[in-house]
């Protein structure tokens, strides 16, 4: 394992002209790091303690070929003023709150907006634009990156200090392994993510619609032209939303259909078929011409799947590529968007006294 110290003068985060990201707020450069996990097998992942983003991830072919399979950027820097979701952890709330707003126990609770009127992803400071500490080892599994934050009571609207550890492994199966643990204060909302941009094919080669794809999810979550969710659970059966059986991305992306419309292509939560909050594997990709494979395993009760709709090509990525539309997909384990603000999703509040747990695993392969 490698550790590389990053060292610059002090940085402002600017706002990203996106309808789903912003940004703002000032980062200690001296606390910036970068951390490598490597296994026998050659897989390679670099992450930052900037917002615990995957900075890169490195993974064969069927050749033996490895390519990095994550939109990211050639520094640290440019992760400070660029996207700032490429491969982050989204806290505390993943996806969106409707009107950045909830009640809890008699309270309503006003959140910071950064998605036109609603809150995306914790907010424009949330998990993915503080800096976390941090501390590498070697365990059972393979090699592990700690990482650990406080978010003081009221940070972006939230209740609570809550005091979160996300420790990523790389086995030496080729599994990365995201474990989430956290407590509170108070009573709280909290719904944790990972949210890295995948291609399959390498990033920054282009499109990913024919990657072929397969979620375990009878049921999804229709969406309003905002993206939030109306509180209905619908069958995917019979609509573009039914991946139950292997589809390419783009085989279905064009057809004439509303939430198509809405989401200019996917980007919908999955309700992943199980019980109670079983690891169960939600979701498999394969790339046909480099024969890459990745699963999908958690222990969260939705997915949501993004078609890289709004990558618009302002983003200069990793050797000054341009990342254009669908040039990557997202799979984020989560419960439901909006689920504070609609009883009959799964329940996100945590109270104190109480403890999240959250375990992810995206495991890579060869066909």
């Amino acid at each position: 394992m490698k550790m590389l110290m990053i060292a610059f003068g002090a940085l402002l985060v600017f706002g990203c002209t996106s309808r789903d990201r912003t940004s703002s707020t000032m980062v200690d450069p001296t606390r910036i790091q970068t951390y490598t996990l490597s296994n026998k097998m050659g897989v390679e992942v670099t992450l930052t303690n900037f917002g615990g983003k995957v900075i890169s991830l490195f993974v064969p072919d069927r050749e033996g070929n490895f390519d990095d399979v994550v939109l990211g950027y050639d520094s640290v820097t440019q992760y400070v003023s660029g996207n700032p979701y490429f491969g982050a952890l989204i806290g505390r709330y993943a996806n969106r709150i409707a009107n950045s707003e909830f009640g809890l126990d008699g309270e309503n609770y006003q959140l910071a907006a950064n998605n036109d009127k609603h809150a995306l992803h914790g907010g424009p400071n949330g998990f993915h634009n503080v800096i976390w500490d941090a501390k590498e080892f070697e365990g059972e599994q393979g090699n592990s990156l700690e990482l650990s934050y406080v978010s003081e009571d009221g940070e972006e609207g939230y209740p609570g200090e809550v005091s979160v550890m996300v420790r990523y492994t790389l086995t030496e199966s080729n599994e990365l392994i995201i474990d989430y643990r956290a407590s509170t204060s108070k009573s709280t909302p909290i719904n944790l993510t990972h949210h890295s941009f995948f291609n399959l094919a390498g990033e920054g080669t282009g499109e990913i619609l024919g990657h072929e794809l397969r979620i375990n999810a009878e049921y999804f979550t229709p969406v309003d032209e905002a993206l939030i969710p109306t509180g209905e659970l619908q069958p995917v059966a019979g609509t573009p939303f039914d991946f139950r059986e292997v589809h390419t991305i783009g085989e279905r992306i064009a057809e004439e259909h509303q939430q198509l419309a809405y989401g200019n292509g996917y980007d919908h939560n999955f309700v992943i078929n199980k019980e109670g909050l079983l690891f169960s594997m939600a979701a498999f990709v394969r790339e046909p011409a480099s024969g890459r494979t990745m699963e999908v395993w958690t222990t969260e009760p939705g997915l949501q799947f993004y078609s890289g709709n709004f990558l618009d090509g302002s983003d200069v990525g990793k050797g000054g590529k341009r990342y254009g539309v669908r040039s990557a997909f997202c799979l984020e384990a989560q419960h439901f968007p909006n689920s504070p603000n609609e009883p009959i999703f799964p329940n996100t509040i945590l109270r104190p006294g109480e403890e999240y747990r959250q375990k992810t695993l995206y495991r890579f392969g060869v066909e």
